[in-house]
């Protein structure tokens, strides 16, 4: 019983120092900044239902999952303004660490059966990716 304290006693600090160095690490350890933002706008065909539409935001929005390098994902329905025809109907925006992730991103198969799963509800696509200025 005496040697188990005993033990006890000398990994106690040992565990605490290990906690200290590990918060400390993480302080003052820079972190790669978000290089590449990219952007998707659809255009949706005409008599596509609201619950397709719905279904597209969900599934693209649980794809950013699928890539380790997806910093920061959004999305959102085009505000259409008064006497004037938008092209697109969604526009997401995926943010990405790294120019890697961003071509990952694009050869990924979730994203490819995604693409093949509902291109058929696309009347138009826009997909670019911009450099994020530091």
């Amino acid at each position: 019983m005496r040697t188990r304290n005993k033990t006890l006693g000398y990994l106690v600090p040992v565990f605490a120092l290990c906690v200290f160095m590990l918060l400390i690490y993480g302080a003052y350890v820079p972190h790669k900044p978000a290089e590449i933002q990219r952007v998707v706008c659809i255009k949706f065909k005409p008599g596509t239902t609201n619950e397709d539409v719905e279904k597209h935001l969900r599934d693209f929005a649980s794809m950013k999952n699928a890539v380790k390098d997806v910093v920061a994902y959004s999305a959102g329905h085009v505000q259409k303004l008064e006497g004037s025809e938008e092209q697109f109907d969604v526009i997401h925006y995926l943010t990405f660490r790294t120019k890697e992730g961003a071509a990952q991103y694009a050869a990924n198969a979730d994203r490819k059966q995604f693409v093949k799963a509902n291109e058929g509800n696309w009347d138009n696509v826009l997909e670019m990716n911009s450099n994020i200025e530091k």
